[in-house]
């Protein structure tokens, strides 16, 4: 896209609410529009574009801000130890109750969503915040990429079903440097998890677990969960 049509779509996006995608946009558009400024030979018309990309990255740079306060700050609201092959600790008996209709927009911050097991724990945690989050719009993902087609497919999967079903609409986002694990809720609530969706072992074929985790043995993690006012929307 365009310098011009990045910015279009980081204004429709921020007046949406999907303030996270509109802050990349209004970055990668002010850039752009920087790049026409500098060229420009019509003295006006510089200034008009210099003048632009100044409020774009102001508007970028709140955003940001806004997002840092979000996943660095809060009330500390629960810590929960779970112990290496305990039970009892699916997505819903964990936080399922700070998923609520007050909640439009995820955010999940998961590096290794690239086996099939770690797509489907995606998964389940959808269908969870979809039951339970009548007035969702939006699920952000970023995670890092991987060079199979799989990942790909199994996103695009997911964004059609997400849209066709309740339609919510999925972004995901691919970086190689995002390392943090957490899961930020438009109505405050931030869930960190130290091995993010992951903690759960395998189970037998044929075994309890494998659809209700619950009865799951799960792997040793820590669970922090905070309430950050600004988060509100």
């Amino acid at each position: 896209m365009s310098a011009v049509e990045l910015l279009k779509k980081a204004v429709e996006f921020d007046e949406a609410g999907r303030h996270m995608e509109a802050m990349k946009l209004y970055e990668e558009g002010a850039e752009g529009l920087a790049t026409i400024a500098k060229n420009e030979s019509n003295a006006a018309a510089k200034t008009h574009y210099e003048t632009k990309v100044r409020e774009y990255r102001d508007r970028a740079k709140i955003l940001k801000e806004k997002y840092v306060r979000m996943s660095s700050k809060g009330e500390i609201k629960d810590k929960i130890h779970i112990v290496e092959d305990s039970m009892g600790h699916s997505y819903q008996s964990l936080f399922g109750k700070y998923l609520n209709d007050v909640v439009e927009e995820i955010t999940v911050e998961e590096p290794y969503l690239r086996e099939h097991f770690q797509l489907t724990n995606l998964v389940m945690f959808c269908e969870l915040a979809v039951t339970s989050c009548r007035n969702l719009k939006f699920i952000n993902v970023t995670t890092c990429p991987t060079e199979g087609v799989d990942q790909i497919d199994a996103f695009k999967q997911l964004k059609d079903s997400l849209k066709r079903t309740r339609g919510i609409n999925l972004s995901v986002e691919f970086s190689k440097t995002t390392h943090d694990r957490q899961i930020i809720l438009s109505n405050g609530y931030i869930i960190k998890i130290g091995r993010g969706l992951n903690y759960f072992k395998r189970a037998e074929k044929y075994s309890l677990g494998i659809y209700n985790f619950d009865f799951r043995e799960c792997r040793e993690t820590n669970v922090d969960i905070f309430f950050c006012p600004e988060n509100i929307k």
